[in-house]
């Protein structure tokens, strides 16, 4: 963030960022007996630390040594979108953060090494917005991913397919997508002509917080400039062949829209690591998950199994056959990621052991009443 939008952002109101009754309350409760903390909002995340839009304007702000303790992990730590308890103590040159207040929603991303570890990509989003390109033909199975990471995250998610005007039947393609995206909301939208501008607009309602998740070239810091109505966000041609480009944006961070909504702008992706996936699976598929309560056994893979409701809508025709790979897919990969989790908190496990019998082995020696 320039210089010139952060002058902006320190003269707009907590309540340009949502700050609302309800972030009121959980901050009270978090703060109530100590009249030096005060509350703000995580608008960009930066390398230990953050920037933080505050009542006093904006601050660049740091975890306390409690809350890095407390933290079991980085998934506790702030983040974009996050609310937060602050103070300021004397002789300090840097605010400290006390306390990340209770999320509504975390968009996280899974590590794909050999680690556990989750990293919050946004926090405190209403709508997530997934978009696609329609320069060719919608990536079905990449919208299916995102679709359940959004719901997984607690946010409601919205398609818009973007750059409608390069597309030969955009009607089409959403029919295609509206296929697989059940109960979502599609837009098609056109920065370029404004088409589906004002239905993009509309989702972020005054004190609501949207954001824009999708594979780098789509078109969003177009799009985010046809909502707020000039040019903020910096836009790059993209090849003509493979509609590809480099990122323009290159961090997340919030901002005010002209409506009273919040915006969280974040980079391009090329692909998004499954952390974790429970009620998120279910609700992107549903197709499936309504005919797998008609197969035979409770605990049917959708395989080779006989009596299986799901292979059989398949041979017939009603399920496409490319969806359920895609759900076993995904399943896969939140199955190897709680298998990652368990591994480390097992490691963990036997570090906190280890530390505990060399002390107690140390404090007997030192007692003369160690044993080999």
């Amino acid at each position: 963030m320039n210089d010139i939008h952060a002058e902006a952002f320190a003269s707009e109101p907590l309540e340009a960022f949502g700050w609302s009754d309800r972030w009121a309350a959980l901050f009270g409760a978090v703060a109530s007996d100590d009249a030096d903390r005060y509350p703000g909002r995580v608008i960009r995340a930066d390398r230990g630390s953050v920037l933080v839009a505050t009542t006093r304007g904006l601050e660049r702000a740091e975890p306390s040594a409690a809350l890095r303790r407390q933290a079991g992990s980085p998934f506790d730590l702030p983040a974009t979108g996050d609310w937060l308890s602050l103070r300021r103590p004397d002789r300090h040159d840097i605010t400290l953060i006390d306390a990340v207040l209770p999320r509504t929603s975390a968009f996280t991303r899974g590590d794909p090494g050999e680690t556990s570890v989750a990293q919050v990509l946004a926090a405190n989003v209403d709508v997530m917005f997934v978009a696609q390109p329609l320069a060719g033909d919608p990536n079905l199975r990449r919208i299916e991913r995102e679709l359940a990471l959004s719901w997984e995250s607690g946010a409601v998610p919205v398609v818009v397919l973007t750059k409608a005007d390069l597309s030969a039947d955009p009607e089409a393609a959403r029919s295609a997508v509206e296929r697989i995206a059940f109960g979502v909301d599609v837009v098609l939208t056109s920065a370029l002509s404004g088409d589906g501008v004002e239905s993009v607009a509309a989702y972020a309602a005054t004190g609501a917080t949207v954001a824009f998740i999708g594979p780098s070239g789509v078109g969003k810091s177009t799009l985010i400039n046809a909502v707020l109505g000039h040019e903020r966000q910096a836009t790059r041609e993209v090849r003509v062949g493979d509609g590809k480009g480099r990122h323009t944006t290159v961090t997340r961070e919030l901002i005010p829209l002209p409506g009273g909504g919040v915006l969280m702008d974040t980079p391009g992706m090329r692909a998004v690591a499954v952390h974790d996936l429970d009620e998120g699976l279910d609700a992107a598929f549903p197709d499936i998950v309504e005919r797998a309560q008609r197969c035979r056994f409770r605990d049917c893979e959708h395989r080779d199994e006989p009596g299986c409701a799901v292979t059989a809508a398949v041979a017939e025709g009603g399920l496409p056959a490319e969806r359920l790979a895609s759900y076993h897919k995904l399943q896969r990969e939140a199955v190897v990621a709680a298998m990652k989790t368990d591994a480390r908190l097992r490691a963990e496990e036997v570090r906190k052991w280890k530390i505990i019998h060399k002390s107690a082995r140390d404090h007997d020696k030192r007692n003369g009443r160690f044993r080999p």
